[in-house]
């Protein structure tokens, strides 16, 4: 049976001392039954579990002796050594705690000789000197404290004692760790050593109970002795920081325990701490004791951490419930708030901002406590309108976006208890009413909903005041959050919010409602919004909903899943029934309504809410849904329904014959999904299913064992278990059959993927049994020759990802696989292996690493190898696998060692035929791979391997130094180094003298200039580079003649590098070392490890190709890591060195260095990176904090022009060191001194240094504010409030203020030539990304109002962005409700007309700040809406004072731009009707003086002739906006329609300028287009009624290709019927002249006119075929011309537009020409179109593939042609007819269809009249074709004779079911001559006499675009229907 065995409980053996053990069988009695011989047998087994047993008959035993026995020296030992047993577990052995547990349960009698045994031992223990075995004693003391009364006994015994050795102990192990510095293993072991001892202090104190007297408490007590030694031990550690951080706050409890142990009264404690928090101690108030343990905290300068520390302490061991301290506990309450406050605002390292937040929600738990039983004062001070709690609330603001999660959720907590607070200070009020929560909803209300913390928040509210009250202030809010689930940042807390919303709703309405009407507004409020998501909402959105919050509403309401269901299938049976409507069925970018249906169901089922599958299928959805839905044009549909049929709540839940059959119908249409997450559900989906098999069948099994002996009382299927057992074993077959069959050579990578994941699923669930276990299915019984033959095919595809698959199955499977394959076989494919393993192809040497791995591991390796191996007596025929495994990688390693060593002497030899001949690095990979998949720490032939490790060093050294000349040139991308013959070997000599010591970094000072002496004839060189034709005979080898190019050298000499890189780290990662020299378990040396780096510094520093030096950086990543771990300690100390050296030569650095300073500094930020990223996590960090300061230094402005290069290093590593996530938050601390660095360093002179001082910037702009996740520049993810930024950054504030203020001085001065301050444009980056919240406050150190009139005046700034930028900046540093008055302000101080003398660019900057900040005032959405116009109101008076600007009087033209977009914005906020029903605007008079300014512009009056001045098109484009609005303005008023207004529709249309009309034709393009899709409220405005004809003229003579594309759209979107008829008196062209045209024009002009006018072309087709019947033959050429349009359109060299707009056109036609019942095209033309079908189908874009699918949709979805009908059309003579389900055209007629395209006679269909149907079965619109079946081999062979056939001769491939066909086929063969068929889908026909076509489609694509002869264009026969 399949039940799976309990995991066995690991318990370590006991053992005792000789001494004791003698004792014991001293005293064991004959019969065995007394207490010794009980133990004795219990210490000498040698299982833990046994003796567990064994202990627990010790007190049974006991309890039969009577109280004489106490005397009895037997039992008095064996006590003894009992208690000297439990001393000598450890503290986590299950032994210790049981024999406590049986100790405690000792006879009365019994327990003083016990504690007298256990003291002696524990006094014993206690006198150890070993500093190593303390932590055993302090272990041994915690645990007798912990539920042991002889323990407890025996420490109050030995209290004394115990504190000394503490005391000891402590002193000890911290010296210990000062000795040990930079051994990091040690120094972990010793912290936490220390951080037990303190714990263990505070345990004694808390639970020994003479601590609660006072007789302890005299001076001259050794306990108080030993406690104040304690306690000056705990202050000494709060204060060192050479400690943990953990042990520091260990010690602030420590401390305050024990001051509240030890002080009297205790009444004074609370004021005592308060004074030691606030620095303000009376020395002389204070007992002596105390001065003398504490006196560093009552007169020292206490660090801020150690104050935070004894905050922690003071409300963690203080009693604050009940308010047991009185007035003096609530005042130390108020001051540790204070002393909290203070230190928000100094501390900034992470880990130290993690406890401060933890404290601080620590703080409002007591005060929860104390306030429940406070003073009235109390609570005035805590209640949410005082001023500790508007901190703790700005705290929190701050504090929400945090990057940690840790201390976003100390936010939450801290929120939820402020609550809390604030109903406590005002219980008895109503709460709801309360202004202080009305007052935070609306706050919280307002927040954008892209702020987490908004989510928090609003659930905290919700559990306090309830969402009754929420809802009623906005209905929408479910809706609101749903729409953001898109984004899967915020998805968790929008999920958890709903769910803590809807339940609060379902219970509220519970209470208040009796009946059951409540769940109908529940479901209105939150599952209508969730099916509108599922149906209509975008892919993410409604992945994410599914994902999060289905399942949690339907797992609170599980009611709901019928109401959604129902809801669910009207709305697709409403749907189904509509002519051409399938919305509820969904498209490729829409789930609808069945995809709702299925991803319900599926979380239902998956959460155990349908209680059977088989009723599901019957009452909730049909078999026919499920097909559906398997095979829907939307990925996730197909994922969801798959889902259903896998998913269960119950993995040994029976699958039903059906699933079995749907989910076979499933993979024969989805293996070949193109989308890497759609294959990766479907692979995890099948393997859960194949699970639910497995487990369920073992069920089975055991019913079926069981049915003989009883009848089960409820069956678990409705068949016999032996009858669902074969289905199992069946469809599992089946399964295995339809993946291997894909496995067909030249498969594409997806369907191999798919099918090879799917088996390894199969081959790890379905094991090779162990034991008597049933297993339904072996995937081994169905692996023949040929599929063993296709796994090891997929070893040749060039994607790793199939190799690696291909590998793990084989693996998987069992040994036999490989008997199919004879020794001869194995000999080829080892030799394949080595022949590929130098192939120049890069993914030749993984697929020989692959195979050779695999002929190791099946140990199938030639015999030959074994001259290899010295050691043969280890390798016998009865080795263990693991030792078969080792002998033969050595082999295999050894071998490939051979041939490389020979490699690399000829590549010293000549680099250039190593490169072209026998690229090294294939041979060191394969040497790595195989190292990889063997357990090198426990290897057998040690001794074999030594050898071959040093070996392995030495040869990666010599080919690292053939190829780093190249790699570390300064330009390697371009040497190629000539070596042809001796004369070139010694000019390759001559290079690489001179790209080796002498590059340096001269260019900063100088040019570089060759020595006259290293100069050599250019023209022998030229010569050489333009063809190297190399002969060179090789060793052993023939002679070869190969072309070399410098690209074939670098890919060698770099991969090389890279291989040879990841070698060696893998060595490092993999070997075990030897910690002495003598030591013979190791196979590395600590010589060979410092060897290693030395070699990664050397290519770090020196190599130049990146590909080269980041691959050595993964190695020595490894490195370094080993490093860290090793436990010898000058290893461990290795990269502390490295490090120190290579800051010192970056700080010596000057232009001779050989440090590459160009390229970003090459290798060095890596090799730093790798450095300190290797650290460990938990330590001080000390490497990276040291680091961080020297860089920064070396970062900064200096004067020296020598430092210039070390200025470079340090930027660029800075910004590595920024951008790597592994240094985390540790590295935020120096976020503020880079940003210094960086904007200082774009001041410098030096390019150099502003180039990577740019760099920089753009790292730390990212790591401040988040990658960056949208297309808009400042996107609101991607930006943070002030008060966070600069509460996170404090230092920048005034930085960043004193930087503004220079530049901005700066940019107002008249002096001489303007400044163009380059820092300036990052200054105004960052501050643009700030944003201001409502919940900021008003009063703040950290106040945004110093910055304002500084960027204001930055805004007068020569450089037109840098204006731009510093009013995007402005917008957040003004409050929303100051906005009016600072833009009243700003106009104020424009100049007014007559002033003389004005700047525009000041005239310009402030424009745009005014723009910005009505346009941010406009957008903000909690404005109401009477304060809203009164402001704008009062703003545009302000304008109009100032109209000058946008008029003639203002030269400028871009800065009337700008006041023209104002007025324009103005508009779109203003023109709306107030109470009186008068628009404001007009009341204002505003729109008489826009009249006024449009009839005074150059639109009315034209421009001087070749008129050119800055800013015109930007001018015309927002004088035409501003006309197009008063124009739909004068419309709105009734009757006047144009009067008012200056200027027309029609003029604009007609003006010189492009720009004016294609802002007009955008305008009534909106317009057109809302009245065409109905969404318009009253149709098409009056004002667009009959401007058909000027569209018309428009469209003849518009020359600009946007205003003309603009054009043809709007046609399109009209009806033709009004327009068309007036083509011939408007443009003297007929209606069908006037289709010619619009042909001419889709076929000459370029994409997007094109697409606009085969649409137009299309609709006009339609137009004729539709009302002119009887008149068609007048337009049957340009049918054709149109038909052969469309066809041309297809071809898919086209851009991606054209083609959608042909899927477009087939789409909206399909009813009249593809599917009509009465045919209007000829049989050829319907035909070619539907080719054009199939080949959209078949296009590479995913976009054209998903819009193709919906013609066919179209085409099933006509009525008309779901018939059978028999009609004669004797026009045409042909009858057609379409069946909806299996997509099938029929044909009777005779035609010729091109396939696949129209040009070439490729393949035809000819089709006899009397002859049946054509089939085209359409599979897969995304596969390429892979295999073209053709006919049986013997009439083939007749044929051919017969000269009627040619068929090429092709390899022979397995037989298809035509549902893997990879493209549309028919089904048949048939000879045009004889009319002969035979059939395509027939097994039978294809045992061995097939022969097939195997190509790709992009061969054949090819082949046809190029016109060459093939194959296919030979071939004669023609394809029709089986007879």
């Amino acid at each position: 049976m399949g039940v799976k065995k309990k995991k066995e409980m690991q318990v370590t053996v006991l053992t005792i001392c000789h001494q004791d053990l003698e004792t014991l069988k001293s005293f064991a009695d004959v019969e065995g039954k007394n207490l010794a011989s009980l133990l004795l047998r219990c210490v000498q087994l040698t299982d833990g579990v046994s003796q567990i047993h064994y202990v627990k008959q010790i007190v049974p035993l006991l309890e039969k002796v009577d109280e004489n026995g106490v005397c009895d020296p037997t039992i008095q030992s064996c006590l003894d050594i009992l208690a000297g047993i439990y001393l000598s577990l450890s503290l986590k052995n299950p032994l210790k705690k049981v024999l406590a547990s049986s100790l405690n349960s000792l006879p009365e009698f019994f327990l003083p000789e016990a504690v007298h045994r256990f003291t002696s031992r524990l006094q014993e223990e206690l006198n150890t000197t070993d500093l190593y075995s303390y932590r055993k004693v302090i272990d041994n003391i915690s645990s007798c404290m912990e539920n042991f009364n002889l323990g407890r006994a025996g420490v109050n015994n030995l209290l004394k004692n115990v504190l000394h050795f503490l005391q000891k102990s402590l002193i000890e192990i911290v010296e210990e760790n000062r000795k040990c510095a930079g051994n990091h293993i040690i120094q972990t072991q010793l912290m936490n050593d220390l951080l037990v001892g303190i714990r263990v202090s505070m345990m004694l104190v808390q639970k020994v109970q003479d601590f609660q007297g006072n007789l302890w408490k005299a001076s001259n007590s050794p306990i108080w002795q030993n406690m104040c030694g304690l306690l000056s031990i705990f202050t000494k550690f709060l204060s060192d920081d050479d400690l943990l951080q953990t042990v520091q706050s260990t010690s602030g409890l420590a401390i305050i325990l024990f001051i509240k142990t030890m002080f009297h009264p205790s009444e004074k404690i609370p004021h005592l701490i308060s004074s030691v928090l606030l620095h303000s101690v009376d020395c002389t108030s204070v007992p002596e004791w105390f001065m003398s343990s504490c006196r560093s905290l009552c007169c020292g300068n206490v660090s801020g951490s150690a104050v935070l520390f004894l905050c922690q302490g003071t409300l963690a061991m203080l009693d604050w419930q009940n308010g047991s301290m009185g007035r003096s506990g609530e005042a130390l309450l108020l001051d540790t708030a204070h002393v909290l406050f203070t230190l928000s605002s100094q501390i900034k390292e992470p880990t130290l901002e993690m406890f401060l937040s933890r404290i601080m929600a620590s703080w409002t738990n007591s005060a929860i406590q104390v306030l429940e039983s406070s003073s009235p004062s109390l609570r005035d001070s805590l209640n949410g309108n005082s001023s500790i709690v508007g901190r703790l609330l700005e705290y929190v603001y701050t504090h929400w976006e945090h990057p940690l999660d840790a201390l976003r959720h100390q936010t939450k907590i801290m929120f939820k208890n402020l609550l809390q607070m604030h109903r406590l200070t005002v219980e008895g009020a109503g709460l709801v009413p309360d202004p202080f929560f009305v007052k935070l909803t609306e706050c919280l209300l307002r927040l954008e909903w892209h702020i987490k913390g908004k989510y928090m928040c609003l659930g905290c509210l919700v559990e306090c005041i309830g969402i009754e009250h929420i809802l009623a202030i906005d209905k929408t809010i479910p809706s609101q959050i749903l729409e953001v689930m898109g984004d899967q940042s915020l998805v968790p807390y929008a999920s958890d919010l709903l769910e803590t919303m809807f339940k609060n709703h379902k219970s509220h309405l519970k209470s208040q409602t009796a009946e059951s009407s409540w769940i109908d507004q529940w479901h209105e409020t939150w599952v209508s919004p969730l099916l509108f998501i599922l149906c209509e909402g975008n892919l993410d959105q409604k992945s994410y909903v599914i994902d999060y919050y289905l399942p949690k509403l339907l797992s609170y309401s599980p009611e709901s899943l019928q109401y959604m269901v129902k809801i669910l299938q009207t709305s697709i049976d409403a749907k189904t029934g509509q002519e051409q409507s399938f919305p509820s069925l969904g498209s490729c970018n829409s789930r609808g309504a069945l995809g709702a249906l299925m991803a319900c169901l599926r979380i239902a089922r998956a959460h155990g809410h349908l209680q059977s599958a088989t009723d599901t299928w019957e009452n909730l959805v049909s078999g026919a849904r499920i097909k559906q839905g398997l095979i829907h044009q939307h990925c996730q549909v197909r994922i969801d329904t798959l889902g259903l049929l896998c998913e269960s709540n119950r993995s040994t839940e029976i699958v039903s014959m059906e699933e079995m059959q749907w989910i076979q119908f499933f993979i024969t249409y989805n293996l070949n999904s193109q989308s890497p997450g759609v294959r990766q559900q479907i692979c995890s989906l099948l393997k859960k299913l194949f699970c639910r098999i497995q487990e369920s069948s073992q069920v089975l099994y055991k019913l079926e064992q069981n049915k003989s002996k009883h009848e089960p009382e409820k069956e678990l299927t409705k068949q016999h278990p032996s009858v669902s057992l074969q289905q199992y074993k069946n469809f599992m077959s089946s399964i295995c059959n339809s993946l291997f069959e894909a496995l067909f050579p030249g498969s594409s990578y997806s369907t191999r993927f798919s099918a090879l994941t799917i088996l390894g699923s199969i081959a790890e669930v379905f094991h090779v049994p162990e034991g008597r276990i049933y297993t339904v299915y072996q995937l081994n019984h169905d692996i023949d020759v040929g599929r063993f033959q296709a796994l090891m095919e997929c070893f040749t595809s060039t994607f790793e990802d199939v190799k690696m698959l291909a590998f793990d199955l084989l693996m998987k499977l069992s040994k036999t696989a490989v008997h199919f394959q004879d020794s001869e076989k194995l000999q080829g494919l080892f030799q394949a292996a080595l022949a590929l393993s130098t192939s120049t192809k890069p993914y030749d040497c993984v697929t020989a690493s692959y195979l050779l791995n695999f002929l190791i591991w099946q140990d199938a390796l030639p015999s030959s190898l074994s001259a290899y191996l010295t050691q043969q007596v280890a390798c016998g025929d009865g080795d263990r696998p693991a030792t078969v495994v080792e002998r033969n990688t050595l082999m295999v390693i050894k071998c490939l060692m051979e041939n490389l060593e020979e490699e690399v002497y000829q590549a010293e030899n000549s680099l250039l035929q190593a490169a072209a001949s026998f690229p090294m690095y294939g041979r060191v990979h394969c040497i790595t791979g195989a190292l990889q998949k063997l357990s090198l720490n426990s290897l057998q032939l040690v001794s074999e391997w030594r050898p071959v490790v040093e070996k392995l060093l030495l040869m990666s050294y010599r080919l690292s130094t053939v190829v780093s000349p190249v790699i570390q040139s300064s330009s390697p991308e371009g040497l190629i180094p000539m070596d042809t013959d001796s004369e070139s070997a010694s000019r390759l000599q001559m290079i690489l003298n001179e790209i080796q010591p002498r590059d340096t970094n001269d260019y900063f000072n100088q040019a570089k200039i060759l020595k006259e002496h290293d100069s050599f004839d250019m023209k022998d060189l030229n010569a050489s580079v333009v063809n190297i034709d190399i002969s060179t005979e090789i060793k052993g080898k023939e002679v070869k003649t190969c072309d070399v190019t410098a690209q074939m050298v670098l890919v060698c000499c770099w991969r090389s590098m890279k291989e040879v890189a990841l070698l060696l780290g893998t060595l490092c990662q993999l070997l075990p070392m030897q910690p002495v020299p003598e030591s013979s378990d190791g196979l590395l040396t600590v010589e060979q490890v410092k060897e290693i780096g030395d070699y990664f510094k050397q290519h770090l520093l020196q190599s130049r190709h990146r590909g080269a030096f980041e691959l050595a950086y993964t190695g020595f990543v490894k490195l370094t890591e080993v490093l860290n771990r090793c436990p010898n300690v000058s290893l461990q100390k290795l990269p502390e060195q490295w490090l120190w050296s290579v800051l010192e030569e970056i700080k010596c650095s000057d232009p001779s260095s050989k440090l590459c300073a160009t390229r970003r500094s090459a290798g060095i930020p890596f090799y730093i990176q790798a450095l300190l990223a290797s650290e460990p996590k938990k330590g001080k960090m000390d490497l990276l904090k040291i680091t961080m300061k020297e860089l920064i230094s070396l970062a900064g402005p200096t004067d020296d022009l020598q430092s210039t290069v070390p200025q470079v290093h340090a930027l660029n590593i800075l910004r590595a060191l920024f951008r790597d996530t592994r240094l985390g938050e540790n590295i935020i601390p120096y976020v503020a001194d880079g940003a210094k660095a960086a904007i200082l360093g774009f001041t410098s002179p030096v390019w150099a240094v502003r180039n990577s001082s740019t760099l920089l910037f753009s790292a730390l702009i990212t790591r401040i504010f988040g990658v960056k996740r949208a297309k808009d520049e400042l996107s609101k993810t991607n930006r943070m409030t002030g008060r966070e930024f600069f509460s996170r950054f404090p230092e920048l504030y005034p930085f960043l203020l004193k930087q503004l203020e220079t530049v901005a001085n700066a940019v107002d001065s008249d002096m001489g030539e303007p400044n163009r301050h380059p820092s300036m444009f990052l200054l105004l980056l960052v501050l643009e990304r700030l944003y201001p919240s409502p919940m900021d406050g008003t009063s703040s150190a950290l106040s945004m109002g110093p910055f304002v009139p500084f960027i204001m005046r930055c805004g007068h700034s020569p450089v037109y962005h840098s204006r731009e930028m510093a009013a995007r900046a402005l917008v957040p540093f003004v409050m929303i409700d100051h906005i009016p008055n600072t833009i009243r302000t700003l106009l104020a101080t424009l100049p007014s007309c007559t002033d003389q003398c004005f700047r525009q660019n000041h005239i310009h900057g402030t424009l745009l700040q005014v723009f910005h900040l009505l346009q941010a005032y406009s957008d903000s959405k909690h404005r109401t809406n009477s304060d809203f116009q009164h402001e704008l109101t009062d703003i545009t008076v302000c304008t109009k004072a100032k109209l000058w600007l946008a008029k003639r009087q203002n030269p400028c033209l871009v800065t009337r731009a700008v006041y023209i977009d104002i007025l324009f914005l103005l508009t779109c906020c203003l023109n709306k009707s107030v109470k009186d029903n008068q628009p404001v605007l007009e009341s204002l008079g505003f729109w008489e003086e826009v009249r006024g300014i449009i009839s005074g512009s150059e639109l009315i009056t034209g421009f001087p002739c070749a008129f050119k001045a800055p800013g015109l098109p930007q001018y015309l484009e927002s004088l035409t906006r501003l006309t197009i609005a008063a124009v739909w303005a004068a419309a709105a008023k009734s009757g006047e329609r144009e009067r008012d207004v200056p200027i027309s529709f029609s003029q604009l249309l007609e003006s010189a300028f492009p720009e004016v009309r294609s802002l007009t034709l955008e305008a009534l393009l909106e317009k057109f287009l809302s009245a065409a899709s109905g969404l318009g409220e009253k149709g098409l405005p009056p004002l667009l009624c009959n401007m058909g004809e000027k569209f018309l003229l428009l469209a003849m003579k518009e020359n600009h290709p946007e205003c003309f594309c603009k054009i043809l759209k709007i046609l399109h979107c009209m009806d033709p019927g009004e327009w068309l008829p007036q083509t011939e008196h408007c443009v003297h062209l007929t209606p069908k002249e006037f289709l010619i045209w619009t042909m001419d024009v889709a076929s000459n002009e370029r994409s997007e006119i094109q697409s606009v006018a085969l649409r137009l072309a299309s609709k006009v087709i339609s137009h004729h075929m539709q009302t002119c019947v009887e008149n068609r033959e007048l337009i049957a050429a340009e049918l054709k011309q149109w038909v052969q349009l469309v066809i041309l359109s297809c071809e898919d060299h086209l851009p991606t537009e054209s083609r959608l707009a042909v899927v477009e056109v087939l789409t909206s036609t399909a009813p009249l020409f593809l599917t009509n019942p009465h045919p209007i095209l000829e049989l050829q033309d319907t035909l070619a179109l539907w080719k054009c079908v199939l080949t959209l189908l078949q296009s590479e874009e995913q976009a054209v593939r998903d819009a193709a699918t919906e013609t066919v949709t179209t085409a099933m979805s006509q009525e008309n042609t779901c018939q059978s009908t028999e009609r004669d059309l004797t026009k045409v003579g042909h009858r057609p007819h379409l069946h909806p389900h299996s997509c099938q055209l029929q044909w009777a007629g005779t035609a010729e269809l091109q396939l696949p395209h129209s040009k070439l006679h490729v393949l035809s269909v000819a089709v006899p009249e009397s002859l049946g149907p054509l089939t085209f079965t359409c599979v897969s619109a995304s596969a390429s074709l892979a295999a073209a079946p053709m006919m049986c081999k013997s009439r083939c062979k007749r044929l051919r004779s017969a000269g009627q056939l040619r068929v090429p001769s092709l390899p022979s491939a397995r037989w298809m079911p035509p549902s893997l066909w990879p493209w549309p086929w028919p089904s048949c063969v048939i000879c045009s001559s004889s009319g002969t068929s035979w059939p395509l889908d027939c097994p039978s026909c294809w045992d061995g006499c097939w022969e097939t076509v195997m190509t790709s489609w992009s061969v054949w694509r090819a082949c046809i675009r190029w016109k060459k002869t093939t194959c296919l264009k030979k071939q004669k026969s023609t394809f029709g229907p089986r007879p």
